[in-house]
């Protein structure tokens, strides 16, 4: 294994529930729009990947406020939308997941190289690392987001960017993801996945997966640690 890379929205910090979804919200209210996302609503409109897209099918299927179009409100409700999130994330509220720092320390310290492919926007990805400290933010070479492929998860194209940016072969890589999306664009890039389930996730089907567990763990309770990865990497090769 040369390169670990992570997804992060679910795997790096379980955000979609009480970070992505209360911004959606408060960016409609502040936006004088009379959209609501429950819980469950959330999580229907989570297998649509990527916010504007997210956004994009609910107004299609629910009509468009009064003199609004995709092109005039979307990019503009998503600018906000990400400013409540990053927000959010800098305020404290929503920690990084059991393990990430642990398994970051673990790679940089065997010489894997470190990278991350997600389908939020930028700004969203800085301020999740920004929780990290500086120094293991420095830690990964790549990070890819937002718009920087045409097509999203479960396209693999953000993967294959990834290979070709890393300079790297597809089992030379292993992706962790939380979600079927991640892991049909990793395992379509042909990248052994390991997932780590997340909120609204624990219930899709992984039968691609190299491995499945709830969580990465932190001491006493190590889920997975560089060991397996490796392991994964291995017999993916």
């Amino acid at each position: 294994m040369k390169a670990l890379i992570f997804d992060c929205d679910g795997v790096l910090v379980d955000t979609e529930r009480d970070g992505h979804r209360v911004a959606f919200n408060r960016a409609f209210a502040e936006a004088g729009i009379k959209a609501e996302w429950s819980v469950e609503q959330y999580g229907e409109l989570l297998k649509i990947a990527g916010g504007k897209e997210r956004m994009t099918h609910y107004f299609n299927a629910h009509g468009w406020p009064p003199g609004k179009t995709a092109e005039t409100l979307i990019p503009e409700l998503h600018k906000r939308k990400t400013a409540i999130f990053t927000a959010l994330i800098a305020g404290g509220s929503l920690p990084l997941r059991p393990g990430i720092n642990r398994i970051v320390d673990e790679a940089h310290a065997a010489g894997v190289r470190l990278a991350v492919c997600t389908t939020s926007d930028p700004k969203s990805i800085d301020g999740v690392l920004d929780l990290m400290g500086k120094e293991r933010k420095s830690y990964f070479e790549v990070v890819l987001a937002g718009d920087v492929v045409a097509k999203k998860k479960p396209n693999p194209e953000i993967y294959n960017l990834a290979k070709q940016r890393l300079n790297l072969n597809a089992r030379d890589c292993v992706v962790i993801e939380d979600s079927r999306n991640g892991l049909v664009a990793a395992t379509g890039a042909g990248m052994p996945c390991l997932i780590t389930t997340s909120t609204y996730t624990i219930d899709e089907d992984f039968h691609e997966a190299a491995r499945i567990v709830p969580e990465l763990g932190d001491a006493p309770k190590v889920r997975i640690a560089l060991k397996d990865l490796k392991a994964i990497a291995a017999r993916a090769a």
